[in-house]
């Protein structure tokens, strides 16, 4: 649901490629008088820096000693964050975790997973992180990464036993396969195709998959790519373009390997694909469920006005079921094509525009570590053409706070977010750099 009010925060990136702009200085009490039904704003970019005044000592014999910091904020709009490196890579596209291990797992786009090693120190002191030199799989000669294409997202079983891949194949089809895992590499000669996904076009692949809450496997799929939707896929339930697919792999049938969930809509029969858990989205290029409350959070590639996140509650069914997200009728909160919203349309929490040249939401996480208090349930995502990482809140009074974080360097084009075992948040970078997020 669009939240009744929303507080626009000016804390800016501090190396980031956009332009310093501050469109808007309205504070949360007078937005809040309007309660709109729809928001679409853009997110401030007030110039900062993360220097630190200078103190300064008298002169005279009776000087006073310097006072001690302060304490850390709770507020994360007033922290400094830093990005560490972790890896250099050939196009990292997706880190995830593993169940049984500490380790991080990273697709890199030409068809590669790598394993990031966490090692202990010696000493007691702080753990590593160490790239390994062993792929853990490499299915290149089985990939295209022609327009959007390529190794686009990877998962686990909840056991850890199986790794699933999601990629363009050689013929530009959505696949997802299926392998066994060994200790530390998977087995190619395991392979299972499980679902193949013809693609009309080049671009809006979406392709992250997730083992959702509910132990079902979640692929997304863009609506098939060109501009506008010309097939209508977003709103066409009879295509699984266009749409959030929910399947068990664990349960083929003589028609796939995969079985269809009873709860998904038209499990039943009914005016669509049983595998369809969700439709109406553009591009989906990342998603991903809050560890914590099994909320579904979605971030949609607009057309060439609006990036819009949506958020999918769990209530007494798992999270975002049957949900139509407006694509193509709808832009966002904006109509596209169309006289008016569909009678079913679940519209955005957030929407932002081009401004300040933003281009391409990456949709992230909700933080659940435990390094960062501050960012507790904040939702964290960011803008590919800036590398711009906001945080998202939704205030105890209703209210939506909004913010720039403030950061040491950009991480340049920012490509996607990745989690770790232990709720950390990892950042991707076009030029190759997997970097961990943390506060000095």
């Amino acid at each position: 649901m669009i939240l009744s009010a929303l507080a626009i925060i000016s804390s800016a990136c501090v190396a980031g490629d956009s332009e310093t702009t501050t469109e808007a200085g309205e504070t949360a009490s007078t937005i809040g008088a309007q309660a709109p039904t729809s928001v679409v704003v853009s997110v401030p970019d007030a110039p900062s820096t993360s220097e630190s005044p200078t103190s300064s000592s008298s002169s005279s014999d009776n000087s006073v000693e310097d006072e001690p910091d302060p304490p850390p904020s709770s507020n994360w709009r007033d922290l400094q964050f830093e990005l560490r490196p972790v890896a250099s890579v050939s196009g990292p596209i997706d880190l995830t975790a593993r169940s049984g291990s500490q380790d991080l797992w990273l697709a890199e786009r030409p068809g590669r997973v790598r394993r990031i090693e966490r090692q202990a120190a010696s000493d007691g002191g702080e753990q590593t992180l160490r790239l390994s030199d062993e792929v853990v799989l490499d299915i290149t000669d089985a990939i295209t990464t022609e327009g959007e294409g390529g190794l686009l997202g990877l998962t686990f079983s909840p056991d850890g036993r199986f790794l699933y891949t999601s990629y363009t194949n050689n013929g530009g089809d959505s696949v997802v396969a299926e392998y066994e895992m060994g200790a530390t590499s998977a087995l190619r000669d395991t392979e299972r195709l499980l679902i193949e996904v013809p693609q009309p076009y080049s671009n809006h692949n979406g392709g992250q998959i997730v083992y959702g809450p509910d132990g079902y496997l979640y692929l997304a799929l863009g609506d098939g790519g060109s501009g506008g939707d010309p097939l209508n896929s977003g709103q066409d339930t009879q295509t699984l373009l266009g749409s959030i697919l929910r399947i068990d792999p664990t349960s083929p049938t003589a028609a796939a390997n995969y079985g269809v969930p009873a709860g998904n809509p038209f499990a039943g029969g009914g005016a669509g694909r049983p595998e369809i858990w969700l439709w109406g989205v553009r591009n989906p290029w990342r998603f991903s469920f809050d560890r914590q409350t099994g909320d579904l959070w979605i971030g949609d590639v607009g057309q060439s006005a609006l990036e819009e996140i949506t958020v999918l509650r769990r209530g007494s069914e798992p999270a975002g079921r049957g949900a139509n997200l407006g694509w193509r009728i709808m832009e966002g909160d904006q109509l596209f094509d169309g006289d008016q919203p569909p009678p079913d349309h679940r519209p955005p929490l957030f929407t932002y525009d081009h401004g300040n040249g933003r281009c391409s939401v990456t949709g992230g996480y909700v933080y659940r570590g435990s390094a960062i208090p501050a960012l507790d349930g904040v939702y964290l995502f960011g803008d590919y053409c800036t590398g711009e990482i906001f945080g998202l809140q939704a205030l105890d009074d209703g209210q939506l706070v909004v913010a720039n974080l403030v950061l040491d360097r950009s991480p340049g084009q920012l490509i996607s977010f990745g989690q770790g075992p232990d709720g950390e948040l990892y950042v991707l970078g076009a030029d190759g750099g997997v970097s961990l997020l943390q506060s000095p």
